[in-house]
């Protein structure tokens, strides 16, 4: 794994990217995050650390992950060839993986024996408790009521694994409530208890965290895109809620000025109806869960609720990377409706027999309207960050809303 990032991406001793990042948390929280940091810190740094997770990576996870030519949606859209980064054939079925290996190795190394973690589409769920099963730890998971409704499957499977679900009935009962409990939770269990937090938010170190966990899905991609094409793509898609997948991605082509970024966000019912999760496109800046970054906020900075189809994207915050990214220009950053990603998921599912995450399926519409626009020798590459069964009661329900 590498850990050398570009220079302008690299966050200061503060934690910060530019201006966003950085600790608001209480003072009880002080003495953990420096004790986590210096454990990261020294894990990153000790081979014997980098040689368990890439086992763990290649033999229970199953990468390196494909790089697939979509050869049937290219000749359907027309326009520049696709290509698709597949972390959906990830065991638990997307990246969430990647940094739930990460965080628990070293929380086995920290000593720790529970583990805690917060969900919103569950995937993050999932991957927590199939890695604490698989290295024989307490799992407790903070979910949203909504979010429990939205995928009983996989809170089913959540407690198949041995986890604890815990419905969290305050506020829109979605991930951001969850997020919330999680942490109260964490605060006064500290000296047992790891939080694995599921994505580039948080308090430092965790973005930093979870984009070096993360990085793998970028630099697999660039060299499996090398090998095949013997050139880079021209442009990169992912989608952004928190934003794991995306960073993970974005982050080994970020010194290559020629590969075009792109960010894609829920726009929900439109950006115009207030129904969104478009955060660094209707956000202002603010702080949410201990760090300072673009939010959905109200004229007097309160946090507004977000909405998309996805649950994995229905959060009013963003990642503290990604606002910096956003305000130096290196990523575009745009938005796509919950119709249009259902449009997605059938198209992907017709044409190349896929059936993506709602998460991603924002990605393949954006890189579909960006294709049509572009010439046969351009080329897209699409991070596929998971696989659609944990969707298909919310799909079926919207499909038969359209009969």
């Amino acid at each position: 794994m590498k850990t050398q990032l570009p220079l302008e991406t690299q966050v200061d001793q503060n934690g910060r990217y530019g201006r966003f990042g950085g600790r608001f948390v209480p003072e009880t929280l002080m003495y953990a995050l420096n004790e986590l940091e210096s454990a990261f810190r020294e894990a990153i740094a000790d081979p014997a650390f980098h040689e368990e997770l890439r086992t763990l990576l290649e033999e229970y996870s199953g990468r390196p992950t494909p790089l697939t030519y979509a050869q049937r949606l290219t000749e359907y859209v027309g326009g520049a060839r696709l290509f698709l980064k597949r972390e959906d054939l990830n065991h638990t079925g997307a990246h969430k993986i990647n940094n739930t290996l990460g965080q628990a190795l070293l929380a086995k190394r920290m000593g720790k024996k529970k583990l805690i973690a917060e969900t919103g589409a569950g995937q993050h769920g999932v991957a927590s408790a199939t890695v604490a099963a698989l290295l024989g730890m307490e799992c407790k998971v903070f979910m949203g009521e909504e979010d429990v409704r939205r995928q009983q499957l996989n809170v089913f499977r959540m407690e198949l694994l041995g986890a604890e679900v815990v419905p969290v009935r305050s506020g829109t009962r979605t991930l951001k409530d969850a997020t919330s409990e999680a942490i109260r939770h964490w605060v006064t269990h500290v000296e047992d208890t790891f939080y694995m937090i599921g994505s580039v938010v948080g308090p430092h170190p965790y973005p930093e965290m979870v984009r070096t966990f993360q990085r793998v899905i970028g630099d697999e991609a660039r060299a499996q895109f090398l090998y095949r094409e013997h050139r880079l793509p021209d442009h990169v898609v992912a989608c952004v809620g928190g934003g794991s997948n995306a960073i993970g991605m974005f982050a080994a082509f970020l010194a290559d000025r020629d590969v075009q970024l792109h960010g894609v966000e829920a726009a929900g019912h439109g950006l115009s109806t207030g129904r969104h999760a478009a955060t660094l496109s209707k956000g202002k800046p603010g702080v949410l869960h201990g760090s300072f970054s673009y939010l959905l906020q109200d004229e007097h900075g309160q946090v507004i609720p977000a909405h998309s189809i996805s649950a994995g994207l229905d959060y009013p915050g963003v990642g503290p990377e990604h606002a910096h990214l956003k305000e130096s220009g290196r990523v575009r950053y745009t938005s796509v409706t919950d119709e249009e990603a259902l449009d997605a998921v059938r198209l992907l599912c017709r044409t190349e027999g896929i059936l993506p995450a709602l998460e991603s399926a924002h990605a393949v519409a954006e890189a579909v309207r960006l294709a049509r626009t572009l010439p046969r020798e351009q080329t897209v590459l699409i991070c596929l960050s998971g696989r659609g069964d944990k969707d298909v009661e919310t799909i079926r329900a919207e499909e038969a809303k359209r009969r």
